[in-house]
């Protein structure tokens, strides 16, 4: 790329600003890893373990299995799994034969699945037994051919098994159970048929800002990014960490941060197919990883668990961030329980999708999400035109460029050519760099309020709000407003055994906010609607609101 950049200077040491890349693709990679660490726990599964060797052959098995059922180069494998054992075999099995993955979320209706697997092309879906009824239904109104079911007790340690029995349902054609598959086949070597420039994986944008589109990401793509993200961790060894998987590896920053991180490292994935809290504080106490990820939400709810805040931390190395940046008060609290280092990190579906990230043993700035990783260049332009850059410290649209950013939108040339141009993707993300050429996100372009022609950015609000003793959780939006175009409205969770007023909310913001600002409705609410990752969805409030104006 041949920069320099200001962000350069507060780079981990051993870090260079320019990486040069092992064109390895991700299952040449497992293989690899296999290789080095073939004993090293590749997953660990509610106390089930699975080492590198016999992770790779059970790719080659799968990867014949599909085979046999007719998926070839370029054909469409879709997932509908939490994080099971199955989601990373089926994965690689798919990349080992030249199939490109399309990861589904196991909450999402039917009506957004059939969108999902009808846009994607998908040819096979890989699903729960307990999904069974949906998966018919979306067999007979897509373009599946073949359903392949798993079971949560096929990896499950014999003692547990009983707590997970098999869904039954009626064999038929095009249904196949995932360990029959497994098992008739062997676990011999399976040449790899993925190209450096072929697609690799279609993973949906999450919808928080209207329909998903299919993002295009190559094997380039996220190999890169996979070594991008590694090589921000110089003092943490090959082959020795080992990492909580609370992010679903159907989301991308589980995907390349969690699930191909830790192949390409050859670390432990402890695998959480459902990240409450008591669920984690379990594993983290039997198990001890190296690093815990989390979003916001997740690390309040942790927080506020009596169990958690008694563990012993002494195992812990880092905590990780992402989705939004961690409150001050939340950073406060996770470092009085553990000094290590929080690792903000930031990206999207488009990036494969980690773009920044707080330096590894370098300044921890609250309130942002790190400088941009090696070969990766960034740069803010305004609003209006797209086209001026902006100095430091002054807000506008986050643009990136670098070798993670995808090949387009899958089947809309339109919106590619809106998003990509000469080489930078265009985030819709508004922000600003500082002098060090840390970034701070300000707000999604779409969630900016207009008030009275007053610019209004809702994260500002709920910032300021979390730092109020008695809000566990905030959420602001615009909502329409005859006079002033839009109006400020603010969802508030209240801490458990507290009890709060509107006029608190309201005088807490009239001293510190401009009084435009301040929200002029306040409501309060049991629970914020998230995403499976835990990310607050603001459009669902607005859709909310919507629907009772009518």
């Amino acid at each position: 790329m041949g920069f320099e950049r200001i962000w350069h200077k507060g780079y981990p040491k051993g870090v260079p600003a320019e990486l040069t890349f092992d064109e390895t693709v991700m299952p040449e990679i497992l293989t690899k890893t296999a290789g080095r660490f073939p004993d090293r726990d590749a997953l660990i599964f509610m106390g089930t373990r699975i080492a590198y060797r016999e992770l790779d052959a059970l790719v080659n098995r799968f990867a014949r299995a599909l085979t046999s059922l007719g998926v070839a180069k370029g054909d469409k494998v879709a997932m509908l799994l939490p994080n099971v054992p199955q989601i990373v075999i089926a994965d690689y099995a798919t990349f080992r034969i030249g199939g490109a993955v399309v990861m589904n979320n196991p909450l999402y209706t039917e009506h957004e699945l059939a969108y999902q697997l009808n846009d994607s092309d998908s040819k096979v879906l890989i699903t729960l037994d307990m999904l069974f009824p949906m998966a018919m239904k979306l067999k007979a109104t897509t373009k599946l051919e073949h359903v392949v079911i798993c079971r949560i007790g096929d990896y499950l340690p014999e003692a547990l098994k009983p707590l997970f029995p098999p869904v039954e349902f009626e064999k038929q054609e095009g249904v196949h159970l995932f360990m029959d598959l497994l098992n008739a086949q062997s676990g011999a070597p399976v040449a790899n048929a993925a190209g450096w420039d072929d697609v690799g994986a279609l993973m949906y944008t999450g919808g928080t800002t209207g329909v998903s589109k299919g993002v295009m990401l190559t094997h380039a793509n996220i190999s890169r990014n996979t070594q991008q993200l590694r090589y921000w961790f110089p003092t943490l060894k090959d082959g020795e960490e080992s990492m909580l998987a609370i992010f679903p590896f159907f989301h991308s920053a589980g995907w390349t941060g969690m699930q191909n991180m830790c192949i390409l490292a050859g670390w432990t994935d402890i695998l959480v197919p459902k990240p409450e809290p008591d669920a984690i504080v379990y594993l983290l106490e039997n198990f001890k990883p190296s690093l815990l990820p989390g979003v916001p939400t997740v690390y309040i709810g942790l927080l506020n668990n009596e169990k958690f805040r008694k563990l012993d931390f002494s195992f812990l190395k880092a905590f990780m961030a992402g989705a939004a940046p961690l409150a001050v008060e939340t950073i406060r609290q996770l470092k009085a329980l553990k000094d290590v280092p929080i690792i903000n990190v930031y990206g999207l579906t488009e990036i494969c999708p980690m773009g920044t990230a707080t330096p590894w043993g370098g300044y921890e700035k609250p309130g942002t999400v790190g400088v941009p990783l090696p070969s990766t260049d960034l740069k803010i332009v305004d609003l209006a035109t797209g086209k001026q850059e902006m100095e430091n410290g002054k807000e506008g649209e986050i643009c990136f460029k670098g070798p993670q950013v995808m090949k387009g939108y899958y089947k809309r040339p339109e919106e590619t050519a809106i998003a990509l141009k000469d080489g930078w993707l265009y985030t819709g993300d508004i922000g600003f760099l500082d002098a060090d050429g840390y970034l701070t996100i300000v707000d999604r372009k779409k969630d900016l309020i207009v008030a009275s022609g007053y610019n209004i950015y809702p994260k500002e609000i709920d910032e300021l709000l979390m730092e109020h003793p008695k809000v566990m959780e905030v959420c602001t939006i615009g909502v329409p407003d005859a006079y002033r175009g839009e109006t400020v409205k603010t969802f508030v969770v209240v801490r458990p055994g507290q009890t709060m007023t509107a006029d608190e909310v309201t005088a807490f913001c009239r001293e510190r906010l401009a009084p435009y600002k301040v929200p002029k409705l306040i409501a309060f609410i049991d629970a914020l609607p998230k995403s499976t990752v835990g990310k607050i969805l603001r459009r669902e409030l607005r859709e909310m609101e919507a629907k009772k104006t009518g």
